[in-house]
């Protein structure tokens, strides 16, 4: 694995990725943003709400000011959204904190809201070429595929071997240029061709190095046995409508499911939601079609239930009335934006 670097290097030089809207910059407040959005989300999604949120809150001063409510509004269908929460709280700590500039180094990084190790290095490197080792999914994959690293990452013990296996591995030479190109290569090289499915090993700078490749077990790496259980609930949504298209939101308690965000008030059970609605509208409450709502680790079955009354009528025991020049800004979980959309 002596030229492990060098032909990461090498290899995103002429074939990585040097399109994406994010790269190409050594702006500490682009590569964060990006690099919150692209956790647990496909590039190609995230595409669409790079843009857009740059175009809203510019730098970091921007968003340090914003008001939360409208931060996840710029959020909503990205899901995940205890990242935008911690996105407006770095910003506001970067601003108080560190004068409105990054740290530049990894081990400082870390100490801002929601940014984790991995996350820390990629700035730091990406940024201020620091000499660090990154360790996302991707990489993860990339690097027990090369090395043929058959540790359970279940165990904390063979995590900190990985990324002691990482650290070694990083450039020596010219970091100035070398550490963002090599941090760009190994994601590069995970999204495109170290993939999870039918890896292009045939076409991989590390092929002839790489012992998953020489065992012919690409996808026996990585290793981690402990698999989250998932579960599911069902939940009836009180969809409450007055005139000109205004909506009963309320606001969903932190910590939980879609936390901060604007909702339909929420029952365990259809009886529960029925009392919460004042007695005289309750005759008038119908049924539309349940859906399911797939999150990480948890199916929601939604049964929105809906009814009209006067907005002088007060639908249930939280929440208000938003007009619907209001609504489609604020924060709003995907299915349940969708579902007023339709509406």
């Amino acid at each position: 694995m002596r030229d492990f670097a060098t032909q990461v290097v090498r290899w995103q030089e002429a074939h990585g990725r040097h399109d994406l809207p994010w790269q190409n910059s050594r702006d500490p407040y682009r590569v964060w943003l990006s690099e919150i959005m692209l956790q647990q989300t496909q590039v190609a999604t995230v595409l669409d709400y790079f843009p857009r949120f740059l175009a809203r809150f510019p730098d970091v001063e921007s968003l340090a000011g914003a008001a939360l409510d409208e931060v996840l509004g710029l959020w909503s269908g990205l899901g995940y959204y205890s990242r935008a929460r911690n996105l407006h709280v770095c910003a506001q700590t970067v601003m108080e904190l560190h004068g409105g500039l990054f740290p530049q180094t990894a081990l400082v990084l870390q100490t801002l809201p929601g940014i984790g190790r991995s996350t820390a290095a990629a700035i730091a490197s990406l940024c201020f070429s620091e000499r660090v080792a990154i360790l996302d999914g991707n990489v993860k994959r990339v690097l027990t595929r090369a090395l043929g690293f058959g540790g359970d990452l279940a165990s904390v013990a063979n995590e900190r071997r990985l990324w002691d296996e990482a650290t070694r591995l990083l450039p020596l030479n010219d970091l100035m240029q070398t550490m963002p190109r090599y941090t760009q290569g190994l994601m590069d090289l995970g999204a495109t061709l170290c993939t999870a499915k039918n890896p292009s090993c045939a076409v991989c700078p590390l092929a002839r190095s790489c012992v998953a490749k020489r065992l012919g077990q690409p996808h026996n790496y990585p290793v981690k046995t402990r698999k989250l259980k998932r579960s599911s609930q069902s939940i009836w949504l009180l969809w409450a409508r007055a005139e000109a298209d205004s909506v009963w939101l309320s606001q969903r308690p932190t910590p939980g499911v879609w936390a901060g965000l604007y909702c339909l008030p929420w029952f365990d059970q259809r009886e529960a939601l029925e009392e919460a609605v004042p007695e005289r509208y309750r005759a008038a409450l119908q049924d539309s079609p349940p859906f399911t709502h797939v999150l990480t680790h948890k199916d929601l079955h939604l049964h929105p239930v809906q009814v009209q009354m006067p907005c002088t009528a007060v639908a249930s025991t939280q929440g208000r009335w938003i007009n619907a020049q209001e609504w489609p800004r604020m924060g709003l979980p995907a299915p349940v934006r969708k579902l007023l959309l339709q509406g």
